[in-house]
């Protein structure tokens, strides 16, 4: 992920001056875009601080024209799966390639942005 390229953009979650997680997207295509670097920090987790972090992408996401949302994480993400989940996101078939001795551990998720 490059911070540099049109439409990229990170979410830094915190509490007072204290981060407490991060989420970040950028484009993957012409009409979709890709989350990257989803983390909240363990101190921090069941506070809502990932869903905060998530209903900020989705909104930030929705003013532009992309009309999906892609993400690709592994199935021991299971607190990461389940806000993606809430969210929306549903299996998709995988989007890009992986090393096949971790391809075992892969999860795909895809999203419609409204109006797409």
């Amino acid at each position: 992920m490059q911070f540099g390229v049109p439409d990229a953009m990170a979410f830094i979650g915190r509490s007072g001056y204290v981060p407490a997680g991060c989420l970040a997207f950028d484009r993957f295509g012409d009409d979709t875009v890709e989350l990257h670097k989803f983390f909240v920090d363990a101190s921090f987790r069941g506070q809502g601080v990932g869903r905060a972090l998530m209903s900020a992408a989705l909104a930030e996401i929705e003013k532009g024209s992309a009309r999906m949302v892609l993400i690709h994480t592994t199935f021991y993400m299971k607190s990461a799966v389940a806000v993606y989940e809430a969210f929306g996101f549903s299996p998709c078939a995988p989007f890009r390639a992986t090393p096949a001795h971790v391809r075992h551990t892969d999860v795909f998720l895809s999203r419609a942005i409204k109006g797409g």
